[in-house]
């Protein structure tokens, strides 16, 4: 087991490509020191974001560090830890002191681990000091946004601030364009310009054929593909609808690198030119959005149903949120290039805001309408309704909120609310086209039906797409990209099961060694069944038995290598199975008395695949035996799951152990007055005419009883398939039948004679004479004692 455990370890080191202990960096701590000074002043006194986020993202490298030199001495320090195990306990007090070579032995050891301790120790306490200064640093940063989050500064319905709005538009061009004017004005740049406009012309109406006829070129493209596809058409039409994005943003890259090639643009224009792809990809983004799922039959998605959804209304909200997401980025691109954040610029945002806060307020209403009506033929609401309504209010909400915040001074607030709103929208929107990408993917890949899967990796990838869109959805609504990676360091971390961190490496550590060990038990399962064992004497049963212990053995023994071969100390798991051993001995006592007669079962073989059993009212043959229950299927070919506990503690006929040979047992009644030896040697005549009947020993006919009704024998006969008993019991029956017709002898059937006591009380009487009865007179009762004649 040692050799085992090093060898899988070793295996896993490879696998994971793990340093040693000497690649490990050693941290600088004279460096971290100093470190550490510089951002508790930092955080006494006030610094910028920008500031803090360079002293925590230098902070965050340097507990990378801690982290990895936690495993510094990892392999030396585990070996000295068990060789002082190997020295057994110290002596308590007050017993008999041990070897002195002993206890020298384990003075040195321990000192010896101390020493290989003291940087792990070192390197665990940096980690905890870098991981307190990282907090502290997110909590100042938080403090800062929030406080500019909850600025209120003049509102913009004041007239008062318009004229400064139009003076931040004419700084705006003197910053921007008068630059370029006056370059223009320059012969010599002029010349170069000239020079350059062999290159810039062909390229500028590359660039405007790009943005102003791509779109239509894709839809012409993608509407011929999807009409000539086979298959695939969904998987087709996405791929080359992505052209509606990217092609009109090339051209305003290619047009903006056009003007750059004429030098005219310098400082703040070279800026706007720098930034117009982005400014411009609101708009393309809605646009494509708006065709995918609303304007083009080839790509109607499942949750846009229902004859009352006004499509092309929702189709032109949509687009003009992208413009409306432009003007605000184009608002602040000029502030940007102006450096002015005061009350014009909220002033100028405030008329795309207003026109954002109406899309999302329509639009919200919209969704509620599609989510009430999206009901099957029986009115049903689909998959999806409640998140549609979901969707909607909380656009309402959003798109409500916005234009109040912006109306009454609290413009970061709006910004904070509005953009993210859209943005939330499209990003709900694309994980939607995603999820249905991936279930066309899977019918072109499984050549299924597209829209008619119902498999589980289709569902099983859209979850997973799911997860990797909540990032995108926290950096939408304000969180910083150093919030994330804080997350999955944290994550990287691990946390403490007893004295051992679990991390995530040694989570796909113990997933690799338990898959390993799963696939090895199930190999060797596979090389008994179909290699070993049918060259063996033993029956099936008993071969599904080992089968069965070596693949239980087996996934025990994977899932202890992958708990020891990730380190994690079974001790320590000594508390939580004595509070489940509580749990199991109460509630689940059945579970494992079941589970515990099914490996007696296993084990001791009184019943085996195939045999035909009788338990209690239950009669049919064993189709499978299960650790906790066993499968009957009866003749009416249903099938009984019986409790292992029931075949252990009950009583079991088992009617084929050992052989298949069995008894028949056929009662017969003939009627009184018939020929007792000629009704004996008929049904030895019969029984011995049936092929299933053995005659050796040969089939016994007894004269039981003299019934109520009938001479009553039995046929007792040994047959050479107890399964056929019921075939055999028919054809018997039949056969006597006959012979008992032939011969003239009777069945019978139950008969009973009626005798009265006084029956001249039941002849009619004339009136009032005197045989009648008195009405006060006594009824007679019946003397069983004295029987009368029968009626």
């Amino acid at each position: 087991m040692p050799l085992l455990r090093a060898w899988l370890c070793a295996f896993l080191l490879l696998v994971a490509g793990a340093v040693t202990a000497q690649d490990i960096p050693r941290p600088n701590y004279d460096a971290w020191s100093a470190l550490t000074s510089e951002v508790e002043e930092t955080l006494d006194g006030f610094a910028t974001v920008a500031t803090l986020e360079d002293l925590r993202a230098e902070i965050a490298q340097r507990r990378e560090t801690f982290l990895a030199a936690q495993d510094i001495n990892a392999n030396r320090i585990a070996t000295v830890e068990s060789q002082i195990e190997a020295l057994g306990p110290p002596p308590a007090e007050g017993e008999e002191p041990e070897a002195e070579d002993v206890a020298e032995r384990r003075a040195e050891l321990n000192q010896e681990l101390a020493e290989l301790r003291a940087p792990v120790i070192a390197a665990e306490e940096a980690f905890t000091l870098a991981n307190g200064l990282i907090g502290q640093i997110d909590r100042t940063i938080r403090e800062q946004y929030a406080q500019q989050l909850l600025a209120r500064e003049a509102t913009p319905l004041n007239p008062a601030y318009w004229l400064g709005a139009v003076d931040l538009l004419l700084e705006g061009w003197d910053t921007v364009a008068t630059p370029v004017i006056e370059a223009w004005q320059n012969p010599g740049q002029r010349a170069r310009a000239f020079d350059s406009l062999a290159a810039a012309v062909p390229l500028a109406l590359v660039a405007l054929l790009l943005i102003f006829r791509s779109r239509w070129w894709i839809r012409l493209i993608s509407g011929w593909a999807v009409n000539h596809s086979t298959r695939g058409r969904g998987v087709v039409f996405f791929l080359l609808s992505l052209g509606q994005i990217l092609f009109p943003t090339l051209g305003v890259y290619f047009l903006a690198r056009a003007a750059a090639l004429t030098g005219l643009f310098d400082g703040a224009a070279m800026t706007v030119l720098d930034a117009l792809p982005l400014v411009a990809m609101p708009i393309f983004v809605s646009k494509w959005l708006a065709d995918v799922l609303l304007g083009s039959e080839a790509t109607a998605q499942p949750f846009w149903r229902g004859d009352d959804v006004p499509l092309t209304s929702l189709r032109w909200h949509s687009v003009l949120i992208g413009y409306a997401v432009t003007a605000i980025f184009a608002v602040a691109l000029l502030a940007n290039v102006t450096g002015r954040s005061d009350v014009p610029v909220d002033v100028l945002k405030f008329a795309p805001r207003v026109l954002l806060g109406c899309l999302l307020f329509s639009i919200g209403r919209i969704l509620i309408r599609m989510g009430r009506g999206n009901t099957d033929e029986s009115g049903t609401q689909r998959v999806g309704s409640s998140l549609l309504r979901l969707i909607g209010r909380l656009s309402i909400i959003a798109g409500v909120l916005g234009v109040l915040l912006a109306a009454v001074g609290y413009s970061n607030a709006a910004q904070a609310v509005l953009v993210p709103a859209a943005m939330t929208l499209g990003v709900t929107s694309v994980l939607g086209l995603l999820q249905k990408l991936v279930s066309d993917l899977y019918a072109l890949l499984t050549g299924t039906a597209e829209g008619e899967s119902e498999a589980l990796a289709p569902l099983l990838i859209g979850f997973l797409l799911v997860l990797a869109a909540l990032p995108v959805y926290a950096l939408i609504w304000g969180a910083r990209v150093a919030d994330l990676t804080e997350v999955w360091s944290r994550f990287r971390a691990g946390f403490a099961f007893g004295d051992t961190r679990i991390s995530p490496t040694d989570f796909l550590a113990f997933l690799l060694i338990f898959v390993i060990g799963y696939a090895l038990t199930r190999l060797v399962q596979g090389t008994l069944r179909n290699t070993v064992l049918p060259k063996t004497r033993l029956d099936v049963g008993g071969r599904n038995a080992i089968v069965s212990g070596v693949g239980y053995i087996g996934i025990f023994l994977a899932a202890l290598l992958a708990i020891t071969g990730v380190g994690i100390d079974l001790t320590s798991l000594a508390v939580v199975a004595g509070a489940l051993s509580v749990g199991i001995g109460f509630g689940l006592q059945n579970v494992v008395s079941n589970f515990v007669s099914g490996i007696i079962l296993l084990i001791e073989r009184p019943i085996s695949e195939g045999d035909m059993i009788q338990v209690g009212d239950q009669m049919g043959y064993v189709r499978d035996i299960s650790v906790r229950s066993t499968r009957i299927e009866t003749f009416d070919r249903t099938d009984v799951i019986v409790p292992n506990a029931d075949l252990v503690s009950n009583s079991v006929i088992n009617w084929t152990r050992g052989n298949n040979v069995g008894r028949v047992i056929v009662p017969v009644g003939v009627a009184y007055g018939s020929d007792t030896e000629r009704v004996a040697e008929i049904l030895q005549e019969v029984a011995e005419a049936h092929p299933m009947v053995m005659l050796n020993p040969p089939p016994a006919i007894l004269f039981r009883a003299f019934g109520a009704s009938s001479l009553d024998f039995e046929i007792r006969a040994i047959l050479r398939d107890v399964n056929f008993i019921v075939v055999v019991q028919s054809d018997l029956l039949h056969a006597i039948a006959k012979r008992f017709t032939e011969e003239g002898i009777e069945i019978p059937f139950p008969q009973q004679d009626l005798w009265l006591r006084n029956p001249e009380t039941l002849r009619p009487v004339a009136s009032g004479g005197a045989g009648s009865p008195s009405p006060d007179a006594p009824h007679s009762q019946p003397d069983a004692s004295t029987p009368e004649s029968p009626a």
